[in-house]
C-alpha cells in the first residue's frame, strides 16, 4: 500500500481537507465538461452535471492515486492534491465516456417508432 492509498483511505473518515478536495474536484470537472461541450437543453445540462459530480465523488480517489503513480509523483504530492485532481479528472471524463457510448448506441442501435 502506497503512502497515498494510506493517506486517502484513512483520511476519508477523519480529514475534512480530503472531503473538500473531493467535492471541489468533482464540481470543477462537471463544470468544465459543460463548458467544453455546451448542452442542448437544460435537462441535458442537469443530467451531465449530476453524472459528472457523482462520478467525481465516487471515483476521485482511485483515479487520483492511479494518475499519481503512473506519473511517478506519488511521493511528492499530498492526499488532498491527489483527491482534487482525481475527482476533477473522473468527473470530466464521465460525460465524455457516457456521451460517446450514447452517441454510438443512437447511431447503431435499433431505431424505435
Amino acid at each position: 500500500m502506497t503512502h497515498l492509498e494510506t493517506e486517502i483511505g484513512t483520511g476519508l473518515g477523519n480529514d475534512l481537507g480530503i472531503w473538500i478536495a473531493n467535492v471541489l474536484g468533482a464540481l470543477a470537472g462537471a463544470g468544465v465538461s459543460l463548458i467544453y461541450l455546451v448542452p442542448k437543453n437544460r435537462r441535458e445540462a442537469v443530467s451531465r452535471f449530476v453524472t459528472g459530480v457523482s462520478c467525481g465523488l465516487i471515483f476521485g480517489g482511485p483515479t487520483g492515486i492511479w494518475m499519481a503513480e503512473r506519473l511517478g509523483i506519488s511521493e511528492a504530492v499530498s492526499g488532498a492534491d491527489v483527491m482534487l485532481t482525481g475527482s476533477a479528472t473522473a468527473s470530466l471524463c464521465a460525460w465524455w465516456v457516457l456521451g460517446a457510448l450514447s452517441r454510438i448506441a443512437a447511431r447503431y442501435g435499433k431505431k424505435s417508432g
